[in-house]
């Protein structure tokens, strides 16, 4: 077997890794979310999820995105997003989303919370990842 072979396809693979853009970053440490212990669904689906976050440095705008789901089933549901200030202070965050009265109530549930920018590059935004929590909650009746 030729060595040139593999060398040229080695290349081409390390080249291709390099031209690909990075969508997650190494977090600063002093960055965090938290997901408080207890969220609420009203009777029309209606969930509020909470916590804190802190980020610093960012280029382009930062959300806290949260999502929930309950039991063994993989169904998880988007509650909604706020728009984060990156100032090295922490910060409250609530988010509110609405899922079908039947897929959640009040109980047990799974809660991640996500901080992320869109970080500018070239024409297009990509992702970059400040902080992320997954935590078990309870969601009670409100």
């Amino acid at each position: 077997m030729s060595l040139r072979p593999a060398l040229s396809a080695a290349v081409g693979a390390v080249l291709l890794l390099l031209a690909a853009p990075a969508v997650t970053a190494t977090a600063d440490p002093s960055e965090s979310v938290t997901v408080d212990p207890v969220g609420s669904i009203a009777s029309d689906g209606t969930v509020t999820l909470s916590g804190t976050y802190r980020c610093v440095g960012n280029t382009g705008p930062v959300f806290v995105s949260s999502s929930v789901g309950q039991g063994s089933g993989k169904a998880r549901h988007g509650i909604g997003g706020t728009r984060a200030v990156c100032d090295g202070a922490e910060h409250a965050w609530k988010n509110t989303g609405k899922a079908a009265p039947a897929d959640l109530e009040p109980g047990a549930a799974h809660v991640e919370a996500t901080l992320m920018e869109l970080r500018p590059e070239g024409s297009l935004p990509l992702p970059r990842f400040h902080a992320a929590q997954e935590r078990d909650i309870t969601l009670t009746a409100g």
